[in-house]
């Protein structure tokens, strides 16, 4: 009885952990993205066939290359995030890896589902992934960009998704967002430099500090909230649009200036408040995308 007792306890642990390694908000935040392109592209409601294969191949992929991330990362979250799943031991490296390409491997069969150009892209964002965490981690802005790249392209397998590319506010939001998580990058690595250092990273924090690269990461943040004026000003996107754009340009500044304060800890909580933000911008974008649609 204790041993069934035992056995429980440590399948159970191991259950959460692999759960853990989705780190949710993140692919959830991937998926939302491709809704949001889709409604656009269209300027009407996908079929649910699109709208349910779009967002988990986003979802299932994002989720491949985070669980990899952990895996190539296991010596450097021993000292940034050591209660991570495979540092702490919850999980094994063959267990994780396992996992990964599992999921993986779902995110394509969705992907399929879409036609041979939406396969192609999810190929492609996979492989992004695959690259970075097994090479260009390591490459300061390079792998900055190898993560950001495919963080835009959503909205890109989002118009491929319901056959029209040619929205331009679709390529427009691709961009934005690409900014956004470019800036989130560049800031973590100057909270993650001690870590990178003892890895032989050479990200933007190590070659010239914490405080010029979370200066850096500032400057993106400022273009990216400048530019959200453009779709009101070039008429892509209607006012009725304006208040939750608005209301995220004011929460990543307020957050940015927390970052750029080297005395308050924890900051890591102010990135991840970015990325919890723009998911809640973008769900509020697409309630008003939804509602637009019905009465039109």
């Amino acid at each position: 009885m204790k041993r069934h007792g035992c056995f429980y306890r440590m399948t159970r642990t191991r259950l959460i952990g692999l759960f853990r390694m989705f780190r949710f908000e993140l692919p959830f935040a991937a998926g939302v993205c491709v809704l949001l392109a889709e409604l656009l592209a269209l300027g009407s409601l996908p079929s649910l066939r699109q709208a349910v294969a779009g967002f988990l191949c986003l979802f299932f992929i994002s989720s491949s290359a985070l669980i990899l991330n952990d895996c190539f990362d296991v010596e450097t979250d021993r000292i940034n995030a050591p209660e991570r799943p495979l540092p702490a031991g919850l999980v094994t490296k063959v267990e994780a890896v396992t996992l990964s390409f599992f999921v993986a491997l779902l995110g394509c069969c969705s992907a399929f589902l879409l036609g041979p150009e939406a396969f192609m892209i999810c190929c492609i964002v996979w492989l992004l992934g695959f690259l970075y965490n097994w090479r260009f981690k390591k490459y300061g802005l390079a792998g900055n960009l190898f993560v950001a790249v495919p963080v835009g392209m959503s909205f890109v397998f989002g118009g491929v998704a319901v056959g029209n590319l040619s929205e331009p506010l679709v390529w427009f939001m691709g961009v934005w967002v690409f900014g956004v998580d470019l800036g989130e990058e560049v800031a973590a690595d100057a909270l993650d430099v001690e870590g990178d250092r003892k890895t032989g990273s050479r990200s933007l924090a190590v070659l010239y500090g914490p405080q010029k690269a979370m200066r850096m990461a500032a400057g993106i943040f400022a273009v990216v909230v400048a530019g959200s004026a453009l779709p009101f000003l070039s008429g892509w996107l209607a006012w009725q649009y304006l208040p939750p754009v608005a209301v995220f340009d004011v929460l990543i500044v307020h957050s940015v200036r927390r970052l750029l304060d080297s005395r308050i800890p924890d900051r890591i909580n102010d990135i991840r408040r970015i990325y919890l933000d723009g998911t809640g911008m973008i769900l509020v974008l697409i309630v008003i995308r939804l509602v637009m649609a019905r009465r039109g």
